[in-house]
């Protein structure tokens, strides 16, 4: 019915025309209609990652008889998806996947900033694949199992939930969710968005997940419950200090307590996508009975100095404040 409701006929009926005269079938699920994926004839599995492009600005009444012709002369498409309107009208952005990277790339070098129409240029450029995200306005009551047992109603292809008290909101919860792909991921925003739902008296806002709020979120869950002598997670901080300060302020604590120079270990063992690294530590004090280990973030910056040493120099002012606590 919304598909015949006479919004932009004569753009639906040439779609139909064109979709009789090649026999490309279109097929729309909920908010998005789809070609390809895979494709009439294609072989082998699906193109790996980095092979769509993000396809914004597209006038609404342009249909899939003009674009994937036009997206198709630069390269072999393995899928085409279109966002729609419940009119029929497109949403005014797209996803166009490749067989290759290399298409991916001629694409965005023929397509971004092209007239479309006069006055009317696309903008075309990597697909970020997100599939992460976040769900605000929650109660303090609710419970994990309640929101999964909601979220499994409506969506589909959801792979984790996780819980967190809000950090901009006193006595109030939020939520990632995380999706098995970004279109399984782009699907459930909609469906969300557009659904209303309600958990309780509390009706959830849902956005991507920003970069700065995953990582506000994983150093708040990462903070120490325990003494940093058994070992635990440290917050990034800002590394104004230089090591050799540090040290010197940490060799001398030691002197002092007649014990010998720390030996420091650092190993990376995660880079975030923004460029985050965690390092695991360990520090040796002769004449301590245990070392000291744990975890810490280190944020990508320009201050010249390696990413090992800012390990050293957060370490160090943590040792700092369990010596100084302890003896």
């Amino acid at each position: 019915q919304t598909w015949t409701n006479g919004i932009n006929e004569a753009s639906k009926m040439a779609l139909l025309a064109w979709e009789k005269e090649t026999g490309i079938e279109l097929v729309q699920i909920n908010g998005q209609r789809r070609y390809g994926g895979p494709p009439p004839g294609w072989a082998g599995g699906p193109p790996p990652a980095g092979t769509e492009v993000y396809i914004a600005r597209l006038p609404q009444d342009i249909y899939e008889n003009t674009l994937i012709p036009l997206f198709e002369s630069v390269g072999k498409l393995y899928e085409f998806r279109l966002m729609m309107t419940f009119s029929g009208l497109n949403r005014g952005f797209a996803y166009a996947r490749y067989a290759c990277r290399q298409d991916a790339q001629s694409a965005i070098a023929t397509f971004h900033r092209f007239q479309l129409r006069q006055g009317c240029a696309i903008v075309v450029c990597w697909s970020m694949q997100k599939r992460e995200l976040v769900v605000n306005g929650l109660g303090a009551s609710v419970s994990q199992q309640e929101l999964e047992a909601t979220l499994q109603m409506v969506t589909e292809g959801i792979r984790s939930v996780t819980l967190y008290a809000s950090p901009s909101q006193k006595q109030a919860k939020l939520a990632v969710l995380k999706y098995r792909s970004h279109e399984a991921a782009a699907l459930a925003k909609k469906a969300l968005m557009e659904g209303n739902l309600r958990l309780g008296e509390a009706k959830m806002r849902v956005d991507w997940l920003d970069p700065q709020l995953k990582q506000k979120l994983q150093l708040c869950e990462e903070e120490p419950s325990s003494s940093w002598g058994q070992g635990g997670e440290s917050p990034a901080v800002p590394l104004a200090l230089s090591l050799q300060n540090v040290l010197e302020c940490l060799n001398l604590l030691c002197w002092r307590h007649r014990l010998r120079t720390p030996l420091f270990m650092t190993k990376c063992v995660q880079v975030n996508p923004n460029g985050w690294q965690r390092f695991w530590y360990q520090v040796v004090i002769p004449g301590c009975h245990v070392p000291i280990s744990g975890f810490m973030w280190i944020s990508p910056d320009r201050q010249g100095q390696s990413e090992h040493e800012k390990a050293k120099v957060v370490a160090a002012l943590h040792i700092l404040r369990v010596l100084g606590a302890s003896l």
